[in-house]
C-alpha cells in the first residue's frame, strides 16, 4: 500500500468515526437529561404528597375602608335622565343643614319640627296666590296656621310682562284681621340684572303703606312644562338677578329672602354668593335630602287647610321673623293627654 492510497483509507474512516463519537455522547447526554427528569418527577411527587397532607388556611378579615371623606369629598347624589345618578361635591363655604331629620316628625298629616330638648322649633305656614280660593281666614288661622306667604306679582315666562296678583290686596286685609302674620314674594322669570330690579320695584311698589311680617321672597322658577324665556338663563345671570332683587328690597328697608327648589338650588346658584340671604328650600316630602342649610321649608303642595278650597303648599319656618332679630322658635311640645293621676282625657 502506497502513501496516497493509506491516507484515501484514513479520509474515509474520519467521518463515521466522528459520528461514531457524537452518537455516544448524545446518549450519554440523553441519558443525564433522562435521570435529571426522573429525578425533578420524584421531588414534584415528594411535593404534592405534602400538601395533600397539610393544608394552609387562608383567612380574610374585613377592615375599615378610608373614604378620606373629608367636607370637601363628599358627595351629593342626584338623579338624572340620562345619566342615572350623578353627583356633586360639597360646597366648603356653604353652611350645611341644621335641622337633623330625626326631629322632624309627621303629626296629624302635618310636618312638625323638635329641637333637641323635645320643643317645637318650627312655625307652620302656607303660601297662595289667586289660584288658592280662601273663605274662611279665621278657620285658617284655628287650623294651627301662623303665617302665610303672599304673591304680590309675576312677570310672564312668554311674554316677560309684569303682572300684579289681583287677590293680593283682599287675601292681606283679610289675614291680618285673623291674626295671621304675612309675608310676600314675587314669581320672577328675570332674565338679566334689569329685569330683577324693575321686579323690586314693582313689588314695592304694591307693597307701599302695607307692613309685613315676614320677609319678601325671590321666587324665579323653571317653566318645566312649556317654552319659556328663562330656558337659557346661565348659571351666574341667574345669581345676578338674585342678587340685584335682593339687595334692592334691602334697600326699600324689607328683609328679602331666596325660593328655590332643591335641584335648581345646586344646579344654577352660585350659593357661596347668596348665602347671607335666608334661604326658603321646596323639597317634597316628610324630609328634606337638600344638604345646605334653610331658614323655611316648603314640604307639599297638597296640603288641606281649614278655610281654604282644595290643596294649599305647606311650610315650617324656624325663624320668627316677626320679632326683632328673626329669633329661632323655642316653643313647648303639645301637652301630653295623660293627666298627673295617670288617666287619659277624651
Amino acid at each position: 500500500m502506497n502513501r496516497n492510497t493509506a491516507i484515501k483509507i484514513i479520509a474515509a474512516a474520519l467521518p463515521a468515526a466522528f459520528f461514531a463519537a457524537l452518537a455516544g455522547g448524545m446518549g450519554i447526554a440523553l441519558l443525564a437529561q433522562r435521570k435529571t427528569i426522573k429525578s425533578m418527577t420524584a421531588m414534584q411527587q415528594q411535593i404534592n404528597d405534602y400538601n395533600s397532607t397539610t393544608t394552609t388556611t387562608v383567612t380574610y378579615e374585613s377592615i375599615l375602608v378610608d373614604r378620606f371623606y373629608e367636607r370637601g369629598g363628599q358627595k351629593i347624589l342626584l338623579k338624572d335622565e340620562v345619566y342615572g345618578q350623578i353627583w356633586l361635591p360639597v360646597l366648603e363655604d356653604v353652611p350645611l343643614s341644621t335641622h337633623p331629620l330625626e326631629q322632624l316628625k309627621e303629626e296629624n298629616d302635618r310636618m312638625v319640627s323638635y329641637d333637641s330638648y323635645g320643643s317645637i322649633n318650627a312655625m307652620t305656614g302656607i303660601d297662595i296666590s289667586v289660584y288658592n280660593e280662601v273663605y274662611d281666614w279665621d278657620a285658617v288661622k284655628a287650623d294651627g296656621i301662623d303665617f302665610v306667604m303672599m304673591r304680590v306679582g309675576y312677570r310672564t315666562y312668554g311674554g316677560g310682562q309684569i303682572k300684579k296678583d289681583t287677590a293680593f290686596q283682599q287675601n292681606y286685609k283679610a289675614a291680618k284681621e285673623a291674626g295671621l302674620l304675612v309675608g310676600a314674594y314675587f314669581f320672577s322669570q328675570a332674565i338679566s340684572i334689569e329685569e330683577a330690579i324693575d321686579e323690586a320695584i314693582f313689588t314695592a311698589q304694591q307693597l307701599e303703606g302695607l307692613e309685613l311680617d315676614f320677609p319678601v321672597v325671590y321666587d324665579w322658577e323653571i317653566i318645566y312644562d312649556d317654552d319659556a324665556r328663562t330656558d337659557a338663563v346661565a348659571v351666574d345671570v341667574l345669581t345676578d338677578c338674585t342678587l340685584a332683587f335682593c339687595q334692592h328690597m334691602e334697600s326699600f328697608g324689607y328683609q328679602p329672602m331666596i325660593y328655590q327648589n332643591k335641584r335648581t338650588s345646586l344646579l344654577k346658584l352660585d350659593l357661596p354668593r347668596i348665602q347671607d340671604y335666608p334661604f326658603w328650600l321646596a323639597e317634597y316630602g316628610d324630609g328634606p335630602t337638600y344638604i345646605y342649610d334653610y331658614d323655611m321649608w316648603q314640604y307639599t303642595c297638597t296640603g288641606t287647610v281649614d278655610g281654604i278650597k282644595g290643596a294649599v303648599d305647606i311650610n315650617l319656618s324656624f325663624y320668627d321673623y316677626s320679632k326683632e332679630g328673626a329669633p329661632a322658635i323655642a316653643r313647648p311640645a303639645t301637652p301630653s293627654t295623660e293627666t298627673t293621676t295617670g288617666t287619659t282625657t277624651e
